[in-house]
């Protein structure tokens, strides 16, 4: 009830502000569209783009997916699919006009013929562009879909659906739309009046507007909510490497069109030119990745390919349109690098970003934003567009300035990184403590398949065939033996996984022969031990619990250890 109260409000409040925006006297007239003459072939680029960044969506489910729990692979997936419906009906009504409306001031936009695009026939050229606005508003919507998308990967594993659905709607409305206008809104000559743009600022294909604020928004929520029950000292293996590589190879295809399709057409050289550098970029990262992972642990994994290729992506999309070939190499290797520490830290810091979404997206949009200043080439630049006179943002057409373009750069993504955290932060915390946003101890236990949407995301159970031949119903087995005891677990936690293995296995030996209490209580129950989790069959759960703490604490004296029961 307490949802449904402030689903109503919110959209109420919505409706009220886009009527008192529209009928403002005081509003300066929306800007005309210009009249360039639509381009078939741009246009033609253009749909095939938007399809590909669409694609990106169940790419992004797949990679996340596999990471994932096996109990977790389909919540986490609806994760990232449900965007495309939630945020893709509110872009067109409210988003797109916020975020490239009449600029108001440089800081939001609204025109009111862009609401729903009641106002704007089908074949009205976007400014300065040879494409429709449809067009336009279809192939950034998709940008603003895939954002929030991207920010499950922090939180993922421990929140309840409605509060998330909740959360991603009003996430686009407060930190998307308004970055997007700062760094993309342009008026009917072409001129950048965001703030961001307006400045200098160099975001070509979302460097800052995607992957700082969505990975800076993740860090931001798992830092509010608590961390997965067991972790860090519970091992979280994923559930299917095989879906994360095809999940990246998805993204990688459709990164095509996220960076190749941002130049808006086909009519100059910069489609190709993002489109190259975007296969080199990742190709270079995904190699680094594997071989310092190689280096370090000893094993090349698939998963460690598929992030840093991701981490390549993810770090040449703000410089797509304004490097050399040679620049995105640099690119791919010092993001892949840089990625892989902060992700190998991470269980020391003991956050939980539970599928590394800040250390990939936020760190390597940050660290691709840096590097756009450092290697863009306004020469570069300008021969892909055809005017060798160009000039980018701070850096003149002879390469002059190349330091305060970094300066333009760094304020641009600190700007985005403190903006994104702590109206994240806000957000989160204010819809927690209204609706709730953590799954219950039962239901995280459970997994969010089964607990939140009654499903399976695959089943092993190998159910036999039914045949029309019997008339009578096959029997079913039983889902457990009759008469059995009550089973549960007891996870142990403050030790690290090897050493609380180790020490159970000295309880065997001790030097008198002779077991303890302790020991012989828990060990009349135990079934299993797995990692830090005890498997018992009978017993009351609250005094096993209490025998175990005793049992380790003799073995560790002075560590602060805990048990938790998971029935």
């Amino acid at each position: 009830m307490r949802g449904l109260t402030l689903s109503l409000l919110i959209v109420v409040s919505l409706s009220s502000t886009t009527s008192l925006m529209a009928d403002e006297p005081a509003a300066p007239p929306p800007a005309p569209l210009a009249t360039t003459e639509l381009d078939k072939a741009d246009m033609a680029w253009m749909l095939v783009s938007t399809g590909l960044v669409m694609l990106m969506i169940p790419g992004l489910a797949l990679f996340y997916g596999g990471i994932a729990r096996r109990k977790n692979i389909l919540g986490t997936m609806m994760h990232s699919m449900i965007a495309l419906s939630a945020i893709g009906v509110l872009w067109v009504c409210v988003g797109y006009s916020l975020s490239f409306g009449q600029s108001w001031g440089g800081w939001i936009g609204w025109s009111s013929e862009l609401f729903a695009l009641h106002g704007v026939a089908p074949n009205t050229p976007f400014a300065n562009t040879s494409i429709p606005v449809y067009l336009h508003c279809m192939y950034q919507g998709m940008f603003a879909i895939i954002t929030p998308a991207l920010i499950c990967g922090a939180i993922a594993e421990r929140v309840r659906f409605l509060p998330y659905c909740l959360f991603i709607m009003l996430w686009s409305l407060l930190v998307y739309c308004p970055l997007a206008h700062w760094v993309w809104a342009i008026d009917e000559k072409g001129s950048a009046v965001g703030v961001l743009g307006a400045m200098g600022a160099l975001d070509f294909a979302g460097g800052t507007v995607v992957h700082i604020a969505a990975g800076v928004s993740g860090l931001a929520a798992a830092l509010i909510l608590r961390r997965r029950r067991g972790y860090p000292e519970q091992a979280m293996h994923p559930s299917s490497v095989v879906l994360t590589l095809l999940g990246a190879g998805i993204l990688w295809f459709g990164w095509f069109g996220f960076n190749g399709g941002s130049g808006l057409g086909l009519g100059t050289g910069i489609a190709a030119s993002a489109l190259t550098v975007t296969q080199i970029a990742a190709a270079a990262a995904g190699g680094t990745w594997v071989v310092i992972e190689w280096l370090h642990r000893g094993k090349p994994t698939g998963l460690g390919f598929a992030t840093g290729a991701v981490a390549g992506l993810v770090g040449i999309t703000p410089a797509a349109a304004f490097v050399a070939p040679w620049g995105a190499m640099v690119i791919g290797v010092v993001t892949a690098s840089i990625c892989y520490i902060i992700v190998w830290l991470k269980p020391q810091l003991k956050y939980d970003d539970s599928l590394d979404a800040f250390g990939v997206h936020g760190v390597g949009g940050f660290i691709g934003a840096l590097l756009t200043g450092v290697l863009s080439s306004a020469a570069h630049y300008g021969s892909a567009v055809g005017d060798p006179s160009i000039t980018l943002g701070a850096l003149g057409s002879d390469g002059s300035d190349r330091f305060a373009q970094v300066v333009v750069q760094l304020k641009a993504a600190v700007g985005a990184t403190v903006f994104s955290f702590v109206v994240t932060a806000a957000l989160v915390k204010m819809i927690d403590l209204t609706l709730g946003f953590h799954l219950s101890a039962e239901d995280e236990q459970e997994g969010l398949d089964s607990a939140v949407h009654g499903e399976t995301g695959f089943d092993f159970r190998g159910t036999p065939e039914q045949t029309t031949q019997s008339a009578l119903p096959e029997p079913r087995s039983a889902l457990m033996p009759p008469n059995v005891s009550k089973r549960f677990d007891i996870a142990l936690e403050g030790l690290p996984i090897d050493e609380v293995i180790a020490a159970w296995g000295s309880f065997f030996q001790r030097a008198d022969g002779v077991p303890s209490n302790e020991f012989r209580d828990v060990y009349q129950h135990l079934t299993t031990v797995s990692g830090n989790r005890f498997r018992f069959s009978g017993g009351d759960p609250d005094r096993l619990a209490r025998s175990l703490t005793r049992l380790y604490e003799e073995r560790f004296p002075g560590q602060k250890l805990s048990t938790r029961v998971e029935v």
